[in-house]
């Protein structure tokens, strides 16, 4: 049975509500995530804010923070995570984890440095689709 969007444990996804990228990576989720573990909340939202409020050196972060918990991941440590969550073939991914994290996080930094230019950006966070709109918070 999936879990329920209100379940303290349930994996939170902070991801920059501007960024084409990031919301391809969230629908990924939502396609792949069969058992709906996950819930999303953009890093423009009052979530975000509480969350980072609470963990100030988050505050630098603009692309992915998953919050598992107490546990907070971010850079390719996140999106490895999100993987291994999503389970199936994907949890291969997590193979990844025996790249040194400075060289891992290098990549991933890069990528998010041309996000805009190279996968665009919204002025507004876009909607999610009403049969997902559960799993989202402000």
């Amino acid at each position: 049975m999936p879990k329920s969007s209100s379940d303290n444990d349930s994996p939170l996804l902070l991801y920059d509500g501007h960024c084409a990228l990031c919301n391809g990576a969230v629908s990924w989720i939502l396609k792949w995530d069969k058992r709906q573990r996950f819930t999303f909340a953009p890093l423009q939202g009052p979530t975000a804010a509480e969350i980072i409020r609470r963990h100030p050196h988050l505050a630098e972060i603009d692309s992915l923070i998953l919050v598992e918990g107490d546990s907070m991941r971010t850079h390719s440590s996140a999106a490895l995570r999100v993987a291994m969550i999503v389970g199936g073939l994907w949890k291969v991914l997590g193979l990844f984890y025996i790249i040194p994290k400075p060289l891992r996080d290098w990549v991933y930094n890069g990528i998010a440095r041309i996000r805009y230019r190279t996968f665009g950006r919204y002025d507004a966070c876009p909607m999610p689709p009403v049969e997902w709109r559960h799993r989202f918070k402000a």
